[in-house]
């Protein structure tokens, strides 16, 4: 990490994010370009058609793919130097590879590296590997983990009664677990989703129509071996394109980020209200300072972390799903430099989820709080009154519990007072008279089903 990085996700945050480097960086893009480039050779090997290109042995595999497994900074700096003289990132990956066959065995197909390909055929693959590696090998692991711990926290809290707020209002009581289980389902029909996404690969030349391709050899296949190496790098074939694959999967996948992240923010900021109620408190760590001024401040400061890496991770995976999409005709060069900033929209996400559940370690719930503000809101239970008093054939039910409560601060003795007056079966009476606001709480415990565990 340096001191005068330019992101926090290489200074300040670097190792939280540190891991992504082997996904989403530039040496990961090299590395990826390698892979591809590679795989497409020892395919040509494998395949009739390609008659130039004779079968290598299996120790001629095994080393080509060496150079892909034992890529490392210095490799990467030896394609980055030839990419000084070239002015090209890709052509450069061609001519590192072609030295390090030059002097062996496989020096007779050289040529045969990058062969039919434009540069996209290589780019377009290795940006699918890439988000594909760190979604499923980074992301999706500390999002599940997240979504494991909140259900946790939601089970542990199933039948501690909590004061509702709607409009930031008293509302009809819940339980803690029940509303931390509603984020935990949205999440996990998310992440359903996420796990289901497809990531795309095109491998058919300058635009798309195999050009080059039919003209060095017109009998083969083309569309079918296309196919089974795009298939064989573990994407999805799409077989009509332009130059570039459209896109339109990164744009799905990084709108399926944002409605995690979105949920996230959400539950950033209910707990962060929940904190300032006093309904969860948060345990102190030695030695951590909450205000450079004020000695008593424990700040939920891992919930704030939380929601600005949510806003910065939205607005850049917004702009990469709705830019990358478009472009002009066969293709422009926009894509090029707007792709570099998928690991930020990405990495974003990462630190708002690690903060999340750094937050959630340190709460626990308030029962007293929480019970105090339930005793403290008596005039709740007006909505299942004036319920069973409608449901008796009461005139007026609603409007007349209106005028005992609305905006009006009721005690347990002025509802039972209240209760007592009314004409009502005895069994209907004595459960209202049972009711206070700590059990008032429905089917709250039993709705935690919906989220299995």
């Amino acid at each position: 990490m340096s001191i005068k990085a330019i992101s926090p996700l290489d200074g300040r945050y670097r190792d939280q994010v540190g891991i992504l480097g082997d996904y989403v960086s530039e040496w990961a893009l090299i590395k990826y370009r390698v892979h591809v480039e590679i795989e497409w050779l020892i395919t040509m090997s494998q395949n009739d058609w390609i008659k130039d290109v004779r079968s290598f042995t299996q120790q001629e595999v095994d080393f080509l793919r060496t150079l892909a497994a034992d890529f490392d900074e210095a490799a990467s700096l030896e394609v980055k130097k030839i990419e000084a003289t070239t002015k090209h990132d890709v052509k450069a990956v061609e001519y590192y590879i072609k030295r390090r066959i030059k002097e062996t065995s496989l020096a007779d197909v050289a040529e045969f590296v990058h062969f039919c390909c434009t540069s996209e055929d290589i780019n377009n693959l290795s940006y699918g590997l890439m988000i594909q590696g760190a979604i499923r090998d980074v992301w999706l692991p500390l999002a599940e983990k997240l979504a494991g711990a909140v259900a946790d926290f939601a089970d542990q809290t199933k039948d501690v009664p909590m004061l509702a707020r709607t409009h930031g209002q008293p509302a009809s009581p819940t339980t803690v677990g029940k509303e931390l289980a509603v984020f935990v389902r949205r999440w996990q029909r998310q992440l359903k989703q996420i796990r289901s996404l497809e990531y795309l690969g095109k491998f058919n030349g300058a635009v798309g129509n195999f050009n080059a391709h039919v003209s060095a050899y017109p009998d083969a296949p083309w569309q079918e071996i296309a196919r089974s190496l795009v298939e064989g790098l573990g994407l999805a074939y799409n077989p009509l394109t332009t130059q570039i694959e459209p896109h339109d999967y990164l744009a799905e996948v990084f709108m399926a980020l944002i409605r995690f992240n979105n949920i996230l923010l959400d539950f950033d900021r209910d707990v962060w209200s929940y904190i300032s109620l006093g309904y969860f408190k948060q345990q102190t760590v030695a030695g951590e300072i909450g205000s450079s001024t004020m000695p008593h401040k424990v700040n939920p400061i891992n919930f704030e972390n939380s929601e600005a890496n949510v806003g910065l991770s939205n607005a850049m995976l917004e702009h990469l799903a709705i830019k990358l999409p478009v472009s002009r005709m066969q293709r422009d060069l926009t894509d090029s430099s707007t792709l570099r900033n998928i690991g930020v929209g990405v990495g974003h996400s990462v630190i708002a989820i690690q903060a999340a559940l750094r937050g959630l370690k340190q709460l626990s719930v308030n029962e007293q709080a929480l019970a105090r503000d339930l005793d403290d809101n008596w005039e709740v239970l007006g909505e299942a009154v004036q319920t069973v008093m409608r449901k008796n054939g009461h005139d007026n039910p609603y409007e007349k519990l209106k005028d005992l409560t609305r905006g009006l601060k009721v005690d347990a003795e002025a509802m039972r007072k209240f209760i007592e007056g009314l004409d009502l079966p005895t069994d209907d009476k004595a459960r209202l008279l049972e009711l206070t606001p700590a059990t008032y709480v429905g089917l709250a415990s039993q709705l935690l089903k919906h989220i299995g565990k």
